[in-house]
């Protein structure tokens, strides 16, 4: 049983990212859109609350709070607006890859590379890039799309390493229909230096995890967003004499849109708190960022039924916020990736589930 409880230290930090996204997020969303780029100065106000440091440990700068803090923070920031999260945000994946790969030198390292002025980091999933080839000293990539413009840094985490770069990096920006406010571009790095290489086969596996529950949390924060907006104003909007969330069907169906990402939420923590408490935890990550993406599928289309008309007009936060769920559900392989590991975790397993799926209780 995993425990439920946060903790007086993870509910200041957790209810500071609420304020902090409100305050400084939910006021320049479509500006940041516009822009494809957060405001002047929103940088050096991110990197003074901390919150891009929360799993590092103390004597790196960090809190330690590890990936629990992580996603209960990564979901109050993207119900604020993940565009600009994702921005801000972008080598955190980096180094949750890394700490559990190389551990806290690797860490280390890729600091180093901050201090020399290389800020913002893009992590690529082997398996979501059309070409990925390495050898011992280079790496040749072809993504056809990540959530930036430009970065200083590529990390790329293979099967059993995580590989960085850092020249030879070219963005080619696309129109991009999610997270506008990050940017978005296809990514190539031909034949560029591999100036760092950590290989662990077994600390690969939890680093993939801990990459899908940093996107699940995120993913949860924009359909959480999206519930409280589409019920907010179906309590608002009347027909026939009375607010339209009234009526049964809406009802219905804003119950149904809560359920699902209550569900979904339980899922994610459960595998947060495995992976900080040391304990297997790649089938439930998976499982749990496989649930995440199914959701968006009906929040997000549901959300915008809800409003009508009004649902795809950018007066209206929820057609952004179904754009970018379905952007996210795209990256550590997308829907058919985690549900494939997931099953084929459980099956290899001696757990009951897996016993009852082979017809052995």
């Amino acid at each position: 049983m995993f425990d439920l409880e946060a903790g007086d230290e993870l509910d200041l930090v957790v209810e500071t990212a609420r304020q902090w996204a409100q305050s400084e997020l939910v006021p320049s969303i479509r500006d940041a859109e516009s822009a494809r780029s957060v405001a002047k100065g929103l940088r050096e106000t991110w990197e003074e609350v901390g919150l891009g440091t929360l799993e590092l440990p103390p004597m790196q700068g960090g809190a330690g709070l590890g990936c629990v803090g992580r996603v209960l923070v990564n979901e109050e920031l993207a119900a604020g607006d993940a565009g600009q999260l994702l921005a801000l945000d972008s080598s955190a994946p980096i180094y949750s890859a890394a700490l559990e790969i190389g551990g806290e030198e690797a860490v280390g390292e890729l600091l180093k590379l901050t201090e020399q002025g290389r800020l913002r980091g893009i992590l690529v999933v082997a398996e979501d890039a059309a070409r990925c080839d390495v050898d011992e000293s280079t790496m040749t990539l072809d993504v056809p799309w990540v959530a930036a413009d430009a970065a200083d840094v590529v990390a790329v985490l293979t099967s059993d390493s995580l590989l960085v770069a850092t020249s030879g990096l070219v963005f080619d920006p696309v129109r991009g229909a999610g997270f506008r406010a990050a940017g978005g571009a296809g990514l190539r790095v031909d034949g560029a230096a591999i100036v760092s290489r950590w290989t662990n086969a077994e600390g690969a596996g939890r680093a993939k995890a801990r990459v899908r529950l940093h996107y699940a949390s995120v993913l949860l924060g924009i359909l959480r967003a999206t519930c409280e907006f589409s019920n907010a104003y179906a309590q608002e909007r009347e027909a026939f004499g009375k607010p339209i969330g009234h009526h049964q069907a809406l009802a219905f169906l804003i119950t149904d849109m809560r359920m699902a990402l209550e569900a979904a939420r339980g899922l994610v923590h459960e595998a947060a708190w495995r992976v900080d408490a040391g304990l297997t935890c790649s089938v439930e990550a998976a499982a749990a960022w496989a649930e995440c993406i199914e959701i968006a599928r009906s929040i997000g289309p549901n959300g915008v039924q809800i409003l009508g008309g009004h649902g795809f007009m950018a007066d209206y936060p929820v057609e952004k916020h179904m754009r970018e769920a379905r952007a996210l559900s795209l990256l550590c392989g997308g829907f058919d990736a985690a549900v494939e590991e997931a099953g084929r975790g459980l099956i290899e397993s001696s757990s009951p589930l897996a016993l009852c799926s082979e017809g052995g209780l």
